[in-house]
């Protein structure tokens, strides 16, 4: 877990220019590839300096990390999916064919939810692509908990991540009309190319991204043809259950893009990771400060200045 952590980083990194230059979706603000790089590295750290041999407290804590750093839609959904990944492999000190599909189906429910609404075409598509491609190898009588198991597993989990990327151009206008792929969902291929590898002592395969629309370096950054008002709110919030579900609406009602998750259980409820577009991030903070106070709060602009943070 912890190479796959840190061959993911490295991966992200080097394929973050292009993941930015086909960046259109929701919002053409280019920075899929910088987002889900800054968010693994923030899993990386806590991972590297955890020493536990149990599975699923070192995707706990990554998650977590992840969650509290998180930048843009893609690197909250990449650490929703890394803390839901972690659960039923809690108390394992090894990863098997039938626990990997049980965490790929608990991590298909958990980012599914966490958005206020959820959009095919998307990553979203292609972790319940793997999900179910996982649960495939493993339905019924056919449960296999060999390492050759795993690995077929693995290899049926990548082979359907493909497809569902390349389904992606013709289920959002934005893509088809463009002619390109989206880009979380690449980011998200290549995470999961990166777990085949590191768990098979392999190298990710060469001709992945081979016919991906968009995805030549010569192709054109076509984020820079769009252009997109109003502000990506991001924050962590102590709050009930119950004031999380009235943020959420209210957020909702105000903006899209709205994704919350909870972090990890306090003394009055959950440590919440809220993110969301807006048109005016003054009144998002105001709206979120009637229900608590925001820690780690950033506002970006969405056509593409640098963000600025506002205290906590």
């Amino acid at each position: 877990m912890r190479r796959w952590l840190s061959k993911a980083e490295v991966v992200l990194g080097n394929h973050s220019d292009r993941l930015n230059a086909i960046n259109i979706f929701p919002v053409a603000d280019g920075d899929t590839g910088t987002n889900l790089y800054l968010t693994i590295r923030a899993a990386v750290k806590s991972a590297s300096e955890n020493p536990t041999s149990d599975v699923g407290e070192l995707l706990a804590g990554a998650g977590q990390a992840a969650m509290e750093e998180a930048r843009g839609n893609s690197g909250t959904l990449l650490s929703v999916f890394l803390a839901a990944l972690a659960e039923p492999l809690r108390g394992t000190t090894r990863l098997t064919g039938p626990l990997l599909a049980a965490a790929l189906q608990r991590a298909e429910i958990r980012c599914w939810s966490a958005l206020s609404e959820p959009v095919e075409g998307t990553m979203l598509s292609v972790i319940a692509a793997v999900s179910q491609a996982a649960s495939a190898v493993h339905g019924g009588q056919n449960a296999d908990d060999s390492n050759h198991g795993l690995a077929a597993t693995l290899e049926a989990v990548v082979e359907e991540a493909v497809a569902a990327v390349v389904r992606t151009e013709a289920q959002l206008g934005a893509l088809e009309s463009a002619h390109i792929v989206d880009a979380g969902a690449v980011g998200f291929l290549l995470i999961m190319d990166t777990l085949r590898a590191s768990a098979l002592g392999e190298e990710l395969q060469p001709e992945l991204l081979d016919g991906l629309h968009g995805f030549n370096v010569q192709d054109p950054h076509l984020h820079l043809d769009h252009i997109d008002e109003g502000v990506e709110v991001m924050c962590t919030i102590n709050l009930s259950p119950l004031d999380a579900a009235t943020l959420r609406l209210k957020l909702d009602e105000l903006g899209d893009s709205v994704i919350m998750s909870a972090v990890t259980e306090v003394e009055d409820g959950y440590r919440w990771r809220v993110h969301a577009h807006v048109p005016d991030g003054d009144a998002a903070l105001e709206l979120i400060r009637e229900l608590g106070e925001p820690m780690n709060v950033t506002m970006t602009e969405l056509a593409g200045p640098p963000e600025h943070s506002h205290g906590g």
